[in-house]
């Protein structure tokens, strides 16, 4: 069978596909299944001129709007890098973004798809103050759920908390398959080591979503109440300035390091104790699962697919979203006790590799192609 993965941006944009996806590819050659990956170059924009349609809602409704007007380009764009750059069949893809799978089920209606949702574009926006809810925007992304579930041969998504989210927009959910993440052992490496200071590291795109000033007033609270410490964060995004004023404001810039973008933080990681991250939402929460690799203890916000992965108390603790005291709370607790973080770390590394390894997503992804090509081997 000859696998064509459908990414959205080239796969070394960090986030969960990026993790995951080359090292599926890698497996899946080396047992004979030939899969090849194809995405849309960043700054290819406007070249498209296709006519958009789609078969469950009328986008005219929405003409002239913005960030719709925007989506509708870049998916006119991906029929057209597609046609450019694709000159052979293949036996299924699988795509990784809505925009990617309808355009490949537009040019290759014969071939089964299948679909992974691994996040909510809409919701991001409503988080990051870009739209509102209910609003026009939301009403076509949310509107794209049913476009894919008429469309695509099998519907995919990695948390229960994601499926449960598009029950509203999709009439059959119950035929959802949920495939969380896994990840290739061989990247993470765990290191003994002992810090005089404890470190705390977090690694997201530096958006509203992610809830780093709730992390920033929790750690000036953790100041106050007299522990010492260093907060890491690895990663980029609109908000950097606003987080370095707010970090000069909480008399925190000289406990905080922001390293901007690294392209392979699990590298860093091994070397810091606690992973902290109070994401207001998350579809999955890849980041958590690679920390507990690297045998970090984990501190998350109980939302989303990162309940799924941690059981408070057990393997990590999670905190409410939106709460800086709570989470400085439970910051406190691993922080003034090294035996209780070795303990969370230990059993989420447990937990880890035993749940989102890459050799289960990959017998899963096996049974699921299959069905849909069962006359291909």
């Amino acid at each position: 069978m000859e696998i064509l993965q459908a990414l959205f941006f080239p796969p070394e944009q960090p986030g969960g596909v990026s993790s995951m996806i080359p090292y599926v590819q890698e497996r899946f050659n080396k047992a004979g299944w030939p899969m090849e990956m194809f995405s849309l170059p960043k700054r290819l924009r406007g070249k498209g001129q296709e006519e958009v349609t789609f078969n469950t809602f009328d986008v005219a409704q929405f003409a002239g709007n913005p960030i719709v007007d925007k989506y509708v380009q870049t998916y006119r764009d991906y029929i057209w890098w597609t046609r450019m750059r694709i000159k052979r069949s293949y036996d299924l893809i699988h795509a990784h973004h809505p925009i990617a799978a309808l355009a490949m089920k537009k040019l290759y209606p014969e071939t089964p798809l299948v679909m992974t949702i691994h996040s909510s574009y809409e919701r991001e926006l409503i988080l990051n103050g870009k739209i509102q809810p209910d609003g026009p925007e939301h009403r076509f992304l949310t509107s794209i759920y049913g476009e894919l579930e008429e469309t695509v041969d099998r519907l995919l998504t990695v948390s229960e908390s994601f499926r449960n989210y598009m029950v509203p927009y999709i009439q059959r959910p119950d035929e959802v398959k949920v495939i969380a993440n896994g990840y290739d052992e061989r990247r993470f490496k765990p290191i003994s080591h002992e810090n005089a200071v404890p470190q705390l590291i977090t690694v997201c795109r530096l958006v509203p979503a992610k809830g780093l000033d709730i992390l920033l007033h929790a750690c000036a609270d953790l100041k106050q109440r007299g522990f010492n410490f260093v907060l890491h964060i690895i990663g980029d995004g609109p908000i950097r300035e606003e987080l370095e004023q707010l970090a000069v404001e909480l008399e925190l810039y000289d406990d905080i390091i922001f390293y901007g973008y690294m392209l392979h933080p699990e590298e860093f990681m091994p070397f810091f104790d606690v992973f902290v991250l109070p994401s207001r939402a998350e579809a999955f929460g890849s980041v958590f699962a690679e920390a507990a690799l690297c045998w970090l203890a984990l501190v998350g916000t109980d939302v989303g697919g990162i309940s799924e992965q941690i059981e408070d108390g057990v393997n990590g603790l999670l905190v409410p979203p939106d709460q800086p005291a709570a989470l400085a709370d439970a910051l406190e607790k691993v922080l003034s006790d090294p035996t209780y973080r070795y303990n969370l770390a230990r059993a989420g590394w447990e937990k880890a590799k035993k749940a989102y390894s890459l050799t289960r997503v990959i017998s899963e992804l096996k049974q699921v192609y299959t069905e849909a090509c069962p006359n291909t081997k």
